[in-house]
């Protein structure tokens, strides 16, 4: 890989980290409103899936071995086993996948969008309420009912944010020149 490349996958690394301290709880659900969503859309979207699924891994990884990088400044293992450590890892999952479908000629804002909405977000809550109800005891409809429902319109918020967030990056002649190398 190219400096550049490494480059722009540790400031993804760094904005990840920083997105999952803009976090806020909800009295009425155990999972918090963070920004990691809108960082993970704009890491698929704008690495190629190698690079992604490099990105997202360490970022996991840096969390495992003990650093403050997941929601609300947690690390370690617990995060991960905890209620909402299913959407922790749809992330290692979910972000290559849109990244493949990405590569295959996304190029523009409705394009992106529709990416994130109904690609990226399913697979996400799906990941995250299986797990929450696995490790909660507690069936799929009310894991959904507190890990999906209130956090849908904010979630899509945050798609929109992100595609229009990488389309102005690419802009960017240092972007440009950063994606194309292979």
């Amino acid at each position: 890989m190219k400096t550049q490349k490494l480059t722009m996958m540790a400031i993804c690394i760094t904005l990840l980290c920083i997105s999952s301290y803009i976090a806020f709880p909800l009295p009425f659900t155990p999972t918090p409103v963070t920004a990691q969503t809108v960082m993970i859309n704009v890491i698929a979207l704008l690495l190629k899936p190698k690079e992604v699924i490099t990105t997202v891994g360490l970022y996991l990884l840096i969390g495992l071995i003990g650093f403050p990088v997941f929601a609300g400044g947690t690390s370690g293992l617990a995060p991960i086993l905890s209620l909402n450590g299913g959407f922790i890892l749809a992330f290692l999952i979910v972000a290559p996948i849109m990244s493949l479908i990405k590569e295959v000629g996304a190029r523009n804002f409705k394009s992106y969008l529709l990416i994130t909405v109904f690609i990226g977000m399913p697979i996400i809550y799906l990941i995250g309420t299986l797990w929450m109800a696995l490790v909660g005891h507690m069936d799929i409809k009310a894991a959904m009912s507190v890990s999906v429902l209130p956090f849908m319109l904010g979630d899509m918020l945050k798609c929109f944010i992100a595609s229009i967030l990488v389309l102005r990056l690419q802009r960017f002649k240092v972007t440009k020149q950063v994606m194309s190398y292979e």
